[in-house]
């Protein structure tokens, strides 16, 4: 009987154990990226879109050989719910297991409500949700998800923030006026507003509190002529996309020079319509700027300026895609629901300091800043926006525990 010699034993081991190796090496973990690909938002979810793969070129570009590297495979969802549980259907079809989306808190419930029923079924189909700036509270308080992470503020958390800087900022704000899109977080934007006013500022008079329907206003003349009419001296609203780059033009044409606090300012093509109108005037409550004394993120900015000519400011997906590789290696997987474990409680330390996701409801603890539009070269204003010559400097950062906020998140944890 011909028998193997050991030595050739101990070769095929070798190489059956280097082929392990190989597979291990190229496993590649696909994330969705579910979000406005077309219509008047399509800017804001392609710039986010690029700016992920920047952020995961330069996650794969340093990780070590045992780790996965990321893939991000985009899906259109058209801006809607339904749409966007047909795409997540897909994807699922696909093998992918994990998401992301910030686009609308609208479409982060449906997507979040979708992917908690799907672990119930087909628990060996369960998909980990990657919340980058969606900010409804109610994503982490009441329909909380085990499956759903922000690394993003919730609107109450911008609201604490800002209204903390009316206190103890801003004397001369007397009369507000609340402007939101008429959906899920618009309108927690203006109930925040109100409630948190009236506990801080209770001498500020709210002179209106209107909503416009989703992208669906072509000419902001008719609410800025009521704002005007109202005697506000600011303009609190959550409005982003062709929502706020319209109502600025308004306000610009009609010389409506008082103040506008925003959620967005520096999203995609908006500052491009603020020009020397906007200085010191229009804010934007966010959870970073490139302006910010922030080194490591401040080199990402000027390489990815350099190399496409366009503005990073999605700090999320940085701290998103970075913790999500801790808890991978801290798991020693890529499954969801192990990934999960690890990834709730995770402490890391990123460029903005040491961040914490909660663990009572998946929402990230990070400071927040405040950017106000000011003339580049002027104090504070390194960096412009969107080649304008201007760009926001750091008014205020606040530290975590000024914005957080409590939870009412009775959490379901799978077995």
């Amino acid at each position: 009987m011909h028998r193997t010699p050991p030595t050739l034993h101990r070769l095929a081991a070798a190489a059956a154990l280097a082929l392990g190796a190989l597979s291990a090496q190229a496993e590649t973990v696909k994330i969705a990226f579910i979000d406005i690909l077309s219509g008047p938002f399509a800017r804001a979810g392609e710039g986010s879109l690029a700016q992920m793969r920047e952020v995961i070129s330069q996650i794969n570009a340093r990780s070590a050989a045992t780790d996965p590297k990321f893939e991000v495979v985009p899906f259109d969802n058209k801006g809607t719910p339904q749409e966007s549980i047909n795409v997540l259907k897909a994807a699922n079809d696909q093998g992918i297991r994990y998401l992301t989306q910030g686009g609308g808190s609208g479409v982060a419930f449906a997507l979040s409500d979708a992917i908690t029923k799907l672990a119930e079924r087909e628990p060996d189909k369960a998909m980990l949700y990657l919340n980058y700036a969606a900010m409804d509270p109610g994503l982490t308080n009441d329909r909380c998800s085990f499956w759903h992470f922000r690394f993003y503020p919730t609107s109450e958390m911008k609201i604490e923030a800002l209204t903390t800087y009316f206190q103890k900022q801003r004397p001369d704000i007397k009369k507000v006026f609340l402007l939101n899109e008429n959906y899920t977080h618009g309108q927690q934007v203006s109930k925040a507003s109100r409630e948190y006013l009236t506990r801080k500022r209770p001498d500020i008079q709210i002179v209106g509190d209107d909503f416009v329907p989703l992208a669906q206003v072509r000419d902001f003349a008719p609410q800025i002529a009521k704002i005007r009419a109202s005697g506000a001296d600011t303009v609190i609203t959550s409005n982003w996309g062709s929502d706020l780059s319209l109502l600025f033009r308004a306000a610009k044409d009609s010389g409506l020079n008082i103040n506008f606090f925003t959620m967005n300012a520096n999203n995609p093509s908006i500052p491009a319509s603020l020009g020397n109108w906007g200085a010191d005037k229009v804010g934007v409550i966010w959870n970073w700027g490139h302006n910010a004394p922030t080194p490591e993120l401040e080199k990402i900015y000027v390489d990815y300026k350099k190399k496409t000519g366009d503005d990073f400011i999605f700090a999320a997906h940085w701290n998103g895609l970075n913790m999500l590789m801790a808890a991978m290696r801290q798991a020693k997987s890529t499954d969801p629901k192990k990934v999960a474990f690890a990834l709730e409680g995770l402490k890391y330390k990123s460029p903005q300091g040491e961040l914490e996701m909660r663990k009572t409801d998946h929402q990230l603890q990070a400071p927040l800043y405040l950017g106000m539009w000011a003339k580049q070269g002027s104090k504070g204003v390194k960096y412009d926006a969107e080649n304008t010559g201007y760009g926001f400097r750091s008014e205020v950062v606040w530290d975590s525990y000024i914005s957080a906020q409590p939870t009412s998140c009775q959490m379901k944890r799978p077995g």
